[in-house]
């Protein structure tokens, strides 16, 4: 047996290629939209895939499913589990609809189909046995179900979906199915869908795989006292989901688009659309145009291109080389932004729409300003600078006529990045007196604590 793990560092999302040497064939298990990863592994491995599948419809990136299927001919499983609002809606010869108890072979393994409903209806995980060692399972690809440290937060349906209603419902499902893993021996491996750093939860662990006997030693799920004990936890501190979870949910119920291969990205004298600008940050720093959104090319360009980005216009990537231009279309289709029309040098825009950016002091703060705190609501829990108003950066946008236009602005985060993408956000609107807070509240801390006070407002 072959077990490849492949991992999303932007969306901390896992996803796994299952392969039977004896047969030569393979399975891969919650893929991405970038699947050129998975055939080209299969070919080095001498494995055909014949096989793809998904634990539930994902809310945080696109599913690779329908592009890997349509690019290798393979069998397309799906989960039939879940109420009529969580059933996949696309029409495909290619997919067989499975349920709890089904079993997907591949060559002398077996991957046994368990329901595992909480974070969502249609939640499935799949049981692995090799069955030439052991008829004792090896493994769970556990998606969402179960993390290292954690599991699936069972509140998005409600917080990105709008679905009311569901998130202590989703909690005690959640529960109750936990209970499923009573059975199942220490030495299961447990291969979870995300990692540390994802929305899907909120304590997630940075290791790739655990055991069932650590995690029931050490994850609190599994831990608590009770069903009630288990709702309150879980309910509460979970991070605010990113807006484009609720498209992400909609675009995978009904069927992602076939690209037939990643974008590249042309390159135009003139920039049309949405504009944003993925330079680094010292270059935005020092010369940011006005009419774009600052998304800093790096590990949280995906997720932060979520939060702001408009899906379904067109985009120009302000770039200063096709490669990272082709990168970053790249990361965007993996959440379904495929609008990517063109990318453009700075000297080919307006030169008088540049400047620099304005930079505030954390050791001469100017108090008497509006302070601006764009973090996320966890963050503002535990410290905060007094008298600042608190808009999530991700939310600005829909948020400006909340802020006065004569009045200094000086906006701050945790430290230094996400202002940058709300200062561009207000500069683009029209605001004349911003100013970025150099270092951000970490810096205020170190040098000033004394404006600084812990706990929430």
């Amino acid at each position: 047996m072959i077990i490849r793990n492949f991992y999303e560092d932007k969306l901390s999302q896992a996803s796994y290629l299952i392969g039977c040497a004896a047969t030569s064939v393979a399975i891969v298990v919650d893929p991405s939209r970038d699947i050129q990863q998975y055939t080209e592994c299969a070919e080095l491995l001498g494995l055909k895939i014949v096989a793809v599948t998904e634990t539930h419809i994902h809310a945080d990136f696109l599913s690779g499913t329908r592009e890997l299927g349509a690019a290798t001919g393979a069998c397309i499983y799906l989960s039939d589990e879940g109420d009529s609002d969580w059933k996949y809606q696309f029409a495909d010869p290619a997919v067989t609809l499975v349920r709890d108890g089904d079993l997907i072979r591949i060559g002398n393994l077996s991957l046994k189909v368990i329901h595992t409903p909480g974070h969502t209806p249609e939640h499935i995980a799949f049981l692995l046995t090799d069955h030439p060692t052991s008829e004792i399972p090896h493994s769970l690809l556990a998606g969402d179900f179960l993390f290292v440290g954690d599991v699936g937060r069972p509140d998005l349906l409600e917080l990105a979906a709008n679905m009311q209603g569901t998130m202590e419902k989703g909690a005690r499902t959640l529960f109750r199915s936990l209970g499923k893993l009573n059975d199942l021996p220490d030495s299961l491996l447990i291969w979870p869908g995300h990692g540390a750093g994802s929305a899907c939860g909120k304590s997630l662990g940075g290791s790739p795989v655990s055991s069932l006997g650590y995690e029931r030693r050490t994850n609190w799920a599994l831990n608590a006292r009770n069903e009630d004990s288990f709702v309150n936890e879980i309910l509460s501190g979970q991070p605010e989901p990113p807006l484009y979870f609720k498209e992400m949910k909609r675009l995978n119920k009904l069927g992602p688009t076939v690209l037939h291969g990643l974008p590249t990205v042309k390159r135009v004298t003139t920039a049309s659309g949405q504009i944003v600008d993925i330079r680094s940050p010292q270059s935005i720093k020092a010369s940011s145009y006005r009419d774009a959104v600052a998304i800093p090319y790096g590990k949280s360009f995906t997720g932060w291109a979520g939060w702001v980005i408009r899906y379904g216009e067109p985009i120009t990537l302000i770039s200063e080389n096709q490669e990272r231009a082709d990168r970053a279309a790249r990361d965007l289709a993996t959440i379904g932004l495929d609008s990517v029309a063109a990318w453009i040098v700075p000297s080919s825009l307006d030169p008088g729409r540049f400047a620099a950016v304005n930079s505030a002091s954390s050791v001469n703060l100017d108090t008497s300003a509006l302070i601006l705190d764009v973090r996320g609501l966890g963050e503002r829990r535990l410290s905060h600078i007094p008298g600042s108003i608190h808009i999530p950066f991700g939310h600005l946008q829909d948020r400006l006529e909340e802020l006065p236009r004569d009045r200094k602005i000086v906006v701050h985060c945790a430290s230094g990045a996400r202002s940058l993408v709300a200062y561009s956000i207000l500069i683009r609107a029209g605001f004349k007196d911003v100013h970025d807070l150099a270092g951000g509240i970490s810096a205020i801390q170190q040098e000033s604590p004394a404006l600084v006070c812990s706990g929430a407002v």
